[in-house]
């Protein structure tokens, strides 16, 4: 495959229809599926390109398919267009025993019909496909496949693909790239790909800068917002060999009896020197009594429908509604604030610690439930630290016994090494943290109630603690 090379492709008519029936089934077991609890009753073909023709041994397509879901669990007739993923799809005669896992379905009709489909980052062929196209900046079809010409990619480099993945998925190259595939698409640009190759552009080392990235200009007619705006597909990183992520650290620690200190204190100059980068690299606004407002006003109608969600919340739901008020009276004397672009989704799993004991914060995409827009605001960075501190709070609570004096101290070196890079200490803040950490809780709370009620006590246990809390 020759430099920046362009290759046109025709997808068979009735793609899509034939792997209807099978993708209703596969799609809503996936780990990365959004919709679970509704079934699928259809998709709407955003894009497809062929990138190997399944007249071979091996076929390969690429899609973007949104799938239509009842408004309702148990409510037919109602559907509406639901979110888009992106799919790579194998086509075969038939699996080899190693590919087993892989397995979507026999196809019975169609282009396809008589042929066996497979989730194809299984598959090395594919993996290959997808990096050398990387490295030549290939065009096949829609697909625009980008990189970072100062960086080099070495061809050959063996792929496995990754199983620890929830929202998304990733290959590694050989230790020494790694590949994030998004998963649930919306189109725009995406924090995951924007904010390090800003970060790069600064020289900030705490973020691998991105080495080549995956992109369309497919139209989604069929989406809510009916938008053109390209879809970021993936992006290729350096992989930090060795790496540990900071939640598995702390778990062991913790379970050794050995205290987290010196490593939350780290955690928080990696976090202030990304900061501090993100501020000189994109702009940062002020935020005054308007725009604090709405931003406490969020606050209340997210707290409002968790005490409705979770009645356990109720006995304390006045005492945390001070937590937001506090922050609008600030506002109201007159005090600002500035606010910046943040990683939006800051937790011990976010960050990973090298051989050689070094810290870099990963995965810039924001909480993925959150409208684009929105993750893609400045805020104030103390809602990081907020991300942070509840973290160490988890940790500390999965112990047997909990640990709670634990998550003390590890929130006081996250906020003491914080202050030695940025120059600020953020419990200096004590209003804008708590108003933070209340609603990052409250979020939890309302999270873990519907999906894990054996770990509410956690954010019940610090909701607790916010609602007597004295901020000043």
């Amino acid at each position: 495959m020759s430099e920046a090379v362009t290759r046109t492709v025709t997808t068979p008519p009735g793609l899509l229809a034939s792997l209807d029936p099978l993708l209703r089934e596969w799609l809503p077991r996936q780990r990365w599926f959004a919709g679970k609890g509704r079934p699928v009753t259809g998709f709407d073909l955003v894009a497809a390109t062929e990138l190997l023709p399944p007249t071979a041994k091996l076929g390969l397509y690429h899609l973007l398919v949104r799938a239509h879901q009842p408004l309702q669990p148990g409510h037919a007739g109602h559907e509406q267009p639901g979110d888009c993923y992106q799919l790579f799809i194998g086509v075969r005669e038939a699996l080899p025993p190693r590919l087993a896992p892989a397995l979507i379905g026999h196809v019975s009709r169609g282009p396809l019909a008589g042929r066996t489909v497979y989730e194809a980052l299984h598959d090395t062929r594919p993996a290959d496909l997808l990096l050398e196209a990387l490295r030549t900046r290939a065009r096949i079809g829609g697909l625009r496949f980008e990189r970072d010409p100062r960086q080099e990619i070495r061809p050959g480099l063996v792929p496995r693909l990754m199983t620890a993945e929830q929202s998304n998925s990733s290959v590694v190259y050989g230790d020494t790239f790694i590949l994030k595939l998004m998963r649930r698409m919306v189109p725009g640009i995406n924090p995951d790909l924007e904010l390090p190759l800003a970060l790069a552009r600064e020289g900030c080392p705490r973020v691998p800068p991105p080495t080549a990235w995956l992109v369309t200009d497919a139209e989604d007619t069929a989406g809510p917002s009916h938008t053109a705006e390209p879809y970021v597909l993936g992006v290729l990183q350096p992989f930090v060999q060795g790496a540990t992520d900071g939640w598995e650290l702390a778990l062991r620690e913790l379970a050794k009896g050995e205290d987290f200190v010196a490593e939350a204190r780290a955690i928080g100059r990696a976090t202030a020197e990304v900061h501090t980068a993100l501020a000189r690299a994109l702009p940062t606004v002020t935020l005054g009594h308007v725009q604090m407002r709405g931003l406490v006003d969020g606050m209340t109608e997210r707290l409002e429908a968790a005490v409705h969600a979770v009645p356990a919340l109720r006995p304390y739901a006045e005492d945390l509604r001070s937590a937001y008020t506090a922050l609008d009276d600030l506002a109201s004397e007159g005090r600002t604030w500035t606010a910046q672009r943040v990683h939006g989704d800051l937790h011990l799993g976010q960050c990973l610690r090298s051989p050689a004991g070094t810290w870099s914060l990963i995965d810039f995409e924001g909480e993925p439930a959150r409208p684009l827009a929105e993750r893609r605001m400045p805020q104030p960075a103390v809602r990081d630290v907020a991300g942070m501190l509840r973290s160490f709070d988890y940790a500390a609570r999965t112990a047997d016994p909990p640990q709670p004096d634990w998550a003390v101290h590890c929130r006081a070196a996250y906020c003491a090494g914080y202050a030695e890079a940025a120059g600020r200490d953020p419990r200096t803040e004590p209003v804008l943290l708590r108003a933070y950490e209340t609603d990052k809780a409250v979020y939890e709370a309302v999270y873990e109630a519907r999906h894990r009620p054996d770990w509410l006590p956690v954010p019940l246990a610090a909701l607790r603690r916010l609602a007597s809390a004295d901020p000043t």
